[in-house]
């Protein structure tokens, strides 16, 4: 039996991929919206895992969207909330976290894997404190080169640390839900409308057929 998403709170925090309408603000809401749950989504450009454990200003805006509302831009007032003190205040039956490419370090020779534990594993601890099931989803493959100079081995690189270091919380790997390309980009690491729809669709079935209980 998979996961009953119908009438279950859900709330969204990530990175660039959720700050701007069009993007999984919009198509991940929406999907998981359609499957009966009810959807906060906060998406703040340019985060990294560790700083949602504290108000941390955005970098490049984000936005936010509550219930059947429309995307609110956040502009230079973006900035994180603790995951702690936002699932407190909704107590939503599940958290997803929308991250990977942030952390990649794309345009580094090396990937910074302690520090990437360290990053990943204060998030999913503290959302674990709270007893609230969460999903990581891992980045999609995106294409290669564009401005953030992203890899398909980096991203695999990002995607195998994140399946191996995201528990408790249940893994959804994005480069199974496409191929290589498959899903256009207007820079390398954002998708066009029509990727994100795809994307954003492709998140929402592999969330809902999650086992009903750990």
């Amino acid at each position: 039996m998979g996961l009953l998403l119908a009438g279950l709170s859900v709330l969204i925090i990530g990175d660039s991929h959720l700050a701007t309408p069009n993007y999984l603000i919009s198509t991940l809401h929406d999907d998981l919206s359609r499957r009966g749950a009810v959807v906060h989504t906060l998406g703040i450009c340019g985060t990294n895992a560790g700083d949602w454990l504290k108000v941390t200003p955005g970098t490049c805006g984000g936005a936010e969207r509550i219930g059947a509302g429309k995307v609110t831009l956040l502009g230079s007032k973006a900035a994180t909330r603790p995951v702690a003190q936002l699932i407190e205040q909704e107590k939503p039956g599940l958290v997803v976290v929308v991250m990977g490419d942030t952390m990649a370090a794309y345009d580094k020779p090396n990937f910074p894997k302690t520090w990437a534990w360290q990053q990943v594993t204060g998030l999913t601890g503290a959302i674990a404190a709270t007893g609230t099931r969460c999903v990581w989803v891992g980045p999609a493959w995106g294409s290669e080169g564009g401005k953030y100079g992203k890899t398909y081995a980096r991203a695999e690189l990002m995607s195998a640390f994140l399946a191996a270091n995201a528990a408790p919380c249940s893994y959804v790997d994005s480069l199974k839900l496409s191929t290589k390309g498959q899903w256009a980009t207007i820079d390398g690491q954002h998708l066009t409308t029509t990727g994100y729809q795809q994307w954003g669709a492709a998140i929402g079935k592999a969330i809902s057929t999650l086992p009903a209980a750990k």
